[in-house]
């Protein structure tokens, strides 16, 4: 069963059932080897059952200045297949947030997703990504690579937020609505557009053996702790603020 695949592959990599998971992913790859998206969601939603699973469902796609609403239950995920239908069919609950939204279910989700519009940037220590950071849960980027890890946007926001954010006074104004027919206002300063090299981080967290990989068929699956990836940036950020900021012959993505 695809399911079952899936669940052996969360126990390589070592992934706590009773603990917290957030999942990056991209399913074409997953895909091209015959693999069904309920069932590998259903194989994830069920690992996790004792404990909590995260989801990204970002909207900056769809929620921007020119449509500056965001609703919980209808804003559709912009981060892919898997994203959005575990947001429609699973998700018990979807941070408040346009831009950076985030989808759970289990135990901690209500915890983790609903401080998430208080600040004015997007992955804040009071945002879903934070306070990953906070429980040490684990991140999975499954068929998808480390430039796709949101959790290093969180570091630059306490770090070295004059850097990597737009300044206060370009602030955007939203209305969220969530799930049960509330509003709120929520101000945002967006992440400035810059070629980062997360790429530096991935090979620090192998080198101190803090990185684990295995593979779903042809699908490469890469998992680490939160805490891990919050002190590997930190450190590196104390030494040079700008070190995200890729150099010629960098391998980079620009965001």
């Amino acid at each position: 069963m695809p399911s079952t695949v899936i669940q052996k592959a969360l126990e390589r990599l070592g992934v706590e059932r009773e603990g917290v998971l957030l999942v990056h992913s991209a399913f074409k790859p997953l895909s091209k080897d015959g693999y069904d998206p309920v069932q590998v969601l259903e194989g994830i939603v069920d690992y996790m059952k004792p404990g909590t699973l995260l989801m990204p469902t970002m909207s900056w796609r769809f929620v921007n200045a020119a449509h500056p609403v965001f609703d919980e239950l209808q804003t559709p995920s912009n981060t892919g297949i898997l994203t959005e239908i575990f947001r429609i069919r699973y998700a018990e609950t979807r941070s408040c947030h346009p831009t950076h939204s985030v989808a759970g279910k289990g135990r901690l989700a209500h915890h983790m997703l609903n401080s998430h519009y208080l600040d004015d940037t997007p992955c804040s220590p009071r945002s879903p990504f934070g306070l990953h950071a906070q429980h040490n849960g684990w991140i999975l980027m499954m068929g998808i690579s480390i430039d796709c890890c949101t959790l290093i946007h969180a570091v630059e926001e306490v770090m070295a937020p004059e850097l990597y954010l737009k300044p206060s006074s370009q602030r955007e104004t939203y209305l969220c609505l969530n799930r049960t027919g509330g509003e709120r206002t929520v101000t945002l300063r967006r992440h400035r557009f810059l070629p980062r090299n997360y790429f530096q981080f991935q090979d620090a967290l192998a080198s101190k053996d803090l990185l684990r990989i295995t593979r779903i068929d042809n699908t490469v699956c890469r998992a680490f702790r939160a805490g891990d990836m919050t002190r590997v940036v930190t450190d590196r950020l104390k030494e040079a603020p700008d070190a995200i900021i890729a150099k010629p012959g960098d391998r980079y993505r620009m965001m």
